[in-house]
């Protein structure tokens, strides 16, 4: 017998400094594209997806709207009720070559947390094609995933290495607040 489709939609948002490739990582899962000019987003980005999971009671056809949101710390207190009222899900963006942009996810978390509750938060590690500049350890993302209770990913815009993983992860009916990870254990793909 053939379950019926479950149709959802979801606001999900990009957080993160500036430069660590969340505009790339829209582009390359909205458009299978890559394009390594830096153009600093101004406010935010508003991007539209419609993606089907198949699951074993009919699956789920997931309208998405995406938000990119500007990386500029001085603006977040100021961004943060407009942009991050109503999101449904969190990709926490780090650039592996530049650890201090793992150590300030916490605050923009902090930031999303404080006008959604808690809401499912996934920590990727962007720019994982770049082996030999890495300065983010997968023991420093596990470790501030953990602390979320988040699960994490290493990600490459320009290879779109685990970039449809995350987002189909992050808009999945079954994905669980932070709140609901009480028995969390980190999860993880491992750099290529």
């Amino acid at each position: 017998m053939q379950m019926d489709r479950q149709k959802m939609k979801v606001k999900i948002c990009l957080v993160g400094e500036g430069a660590v490739g969340k505009t790339c990582l829209i582009r390359r899962f909205i458009q299978d594209q890559f394009d390594d000019r830096y153009i600093s987003t101004l406010g935010a980005k508003v991007s539209k997806k419609e993606i089907k999971l198949d699951g074993p009671n009919g699956g789920s056809d997931i309208d998405m709207t995406i938000w990119d949101i500007m990386g500029e710390k001085g603006f977040r207190e100021l961004l943060k009720e407009a942009y991050f009222h109503g999101a449904q899900g969190v990709l926490a963006v780090c650039d592996v070559t530049r650890k201090q942009t793992l150590e300030d996810l916490g605050e923009w978390v902090a930031a999303v947390v404080k006008v959604t509750g808690n809401v499912p938060i996934e920590f990727l590690a962007n720019k994982a094609d770049l082996k030999d500049e890495m300065d983010v350890t997968e023991a420093d993302i596990r470790r501030t995933a953990e602390a979320h209770r988040a699960p994490y990913l290493f990600t490459s815009a320009k290879t779109g290495q685990n970039v449809e993983d995350a987002f189909a992860k992050s808009s999945s009916p079954d994905r669980e607040s932070s709140a609901d990870r009480a028995n969390f254990v980190g999860k993880h793909v491992e750099p290529l």
